[in-house]
């Protein structure tokens, strides 16, 4: 017979019940209502607590109003002035006569305040016999950003005339 610290050490002293969860791991030690009442709160946790209600006076707003520290945006920028579209054509002019690759030329309007930069784009081509050039012109007057393009054609005297320059269209 062992002695009697033995024997008490060998033997379970929490019951039958400690003894069945012992070989179960994570949800499986969770009675079936507790496993499933731990997925829901997981299920809410995860889902967030959002809820829709169109006719509650906080999910309306209109087209006019503001939810932001930065202010509202406008949604035209102001067009150039026939002196900024004068400047940009010069420095455009300018640019291509250059003739570098990967090259820019900025302009200014100290009266208006718009300034840009011209940058030739991709290689010249031909069109009715004469070398052709397309150009991307930025334009910024105080907080407004906007952008031009327009095409020129070199001249038989080697001056590069602008014959289009309008707001640029993304397409």
């Amino acid at each position: 017979m062992r002695p009697p610290a033995v024997q008490s050490a060998l033997q379970p002293q929490y019951g039958p019940a400690l003894y069945k969860t012992w070989g179960r791991v994570g949800l499986l030690a969770m009675s079936p209502a507790g496993a499933v009442m731990t997925l829901i709160l997981i299920g809410v946790g995860a889902g967030g607590c959002s809820l829709n209600r169109s006719d509650s006076s906080f999910a309306r707003m209109g087209d006019s109003d503001v939810t932001a520290s930065l202010g509202a945006v406008r949604s035209e920028a102001p067009e150039p002035t026939e002196a900024d579209l004068a400047l940009a054509r010069n420095a455009a002019s300018d640019v291509l006569t250059k003739g570098d690759k990967d090259s820019s030329q900025p302009w200014e309007n100290p009266e208006t305040g718009a300034r840009g930069s011209v940058t030739p784009l991709a290689q010249a081509y031909s069109s009715e016999g004469r070398t052709c050039r397309d150009f991307l012109a930025s334009y910024v007057n105080g907080q407004s950003e906007s952008w031009l393009q327009g095409a020129a054609c070199q001249s038989g005297e080697g001056r590069w005339q602008i014959h289009t320059l309008k707001p640029w269209k993304q397409g």
